[in-house]
């Protein structure tokens, strides 16, 4: 009797426990729902109030579009099969000088490269956590490197320009300070990982703090710090681009003459040339990474 009564309330007991499991689950996932949705009607509030703030007039976008597409169409240049040379010729009229500029902004983007990656060396590892020489000495170049990658360099050309005079140094001196900052910061983030027993070992031998940072821990952050620094240059080359618009060197210079003299062909033959430059870089980074960290290296990531 009692066994049967046992076996009576195991079974009523189950159905009971089930129904708990499902309202608790309900419970939780309404209670998920909820602040999803939340979640949801805050971003779209802030998205609305954001585009009142920064006056973006979906109508007014909307009604300007196709000015925008007949601007592309007046860059492209009238060119057929059976005049096509003298069609490319006369589209690149001036592709000697606009070669030139390109030149001088790649040559641009190495120098400031060179510069603020040489610094950006130095000051990675005054304000790595685990390497700094003194803690206050770290937070000193932390805050140095987050001021110069702060400033955007267009700030800093515009400065440059002022004190320097119109021309190429005040765009390598633009980029290279902004360079220190971004690849500082980047160089800091791997030298905190450098494995220390190394460094360590090194310091036993007597040698003093640099040395050990130049025998100890540089051979093991070296191959991200060149993957790094190849990777600004490539974004170098478009910011010195840029900087032309200021009166940094390079070709932006001829870029922005083009804009404001509106000929638009011209526009479209350097904007080109641009891509080509970039394209071209960015495959010879490529290849230069390829050799420093191996081309199994590449396929693995």
């Amino acid at each position: 009797m009692t066994d049967t009564a046992t076996s009576d309330s195991m079974v009523s007991a189950e159905p009971l426990h089930r129904s708990q499991f499902r309202a608790t689950w309900r419970a939780h996932r309404w209670q998920k729902a909820r602040v999803s949705l939340t979640g949801v009607l805050v971003l779209v509030a802030l998205i609305i109030f954001s585009a009142r703030l920064g006056e973006v007039d979906l109508a007014h976008l909307w009604d300007r579009l196709p000015r925008l597409t007949s601007y592309f169409g007046r860059m492209v240049p009238n060119l057929a099969w059976e005049t096509l040379w003298v069609d490319l010729a006369k589209w690149y009229w001036n592709g000697g000088k606009w070669l030139a500029s390109l030149w001088q902004t790649v040559l641009i983007a190495v120098y400031a490269t060179l510069f603020g990656a040489a610094l950006a060396y130095i000051f990675s590892f005054l304000a790595a956590r685990n390497l700094t020489p003194a803690p206050w000495i770290g937070i000193a170049a932390r805050r140095t490197l987050e001021f110069a990658r702060t400033v955007p360099e267009l700030v800093f050309a515009v400065l440059f320009v002022f004190a320097f005079g119109i021309g190429p140094l005040a765009g390598v001196l633009a980029i290279a300070l902004h360079s220190f900052g971004a690849l500082g910061k980047l160089f800091g983030d791997v030298a905190e990982n450098a494995n220390l027993d190394e460094v360590k070992g090194v310091r036993s031998t007597g040698a003093n703090w640099w040395q050990t940072m130049v025998y100890g821990a540089t051979p093991q952050v070296l191959p991200d710090y060149l993957s790094y620094g190849l990777l600004r240059f490539e974004i170098n080359v478009r910011a010195a681009s840029v900087l032309g618009f200021v009166g940094a060197g390079g070709i932006g210079q001829d870029l922005y003459g083009a804009i404001k003299s509106f000929h638009h062909t011209d526009i479209s033959a350097i904007a080109l040339m641009l891509i080509a430059a970039v394209i071209a870089i960015d495959s010879l980074c490529s290849w230069l990474r390829g050799r420093v960290i191996g081309q199994e290296g590449l396929r693995a990531l």
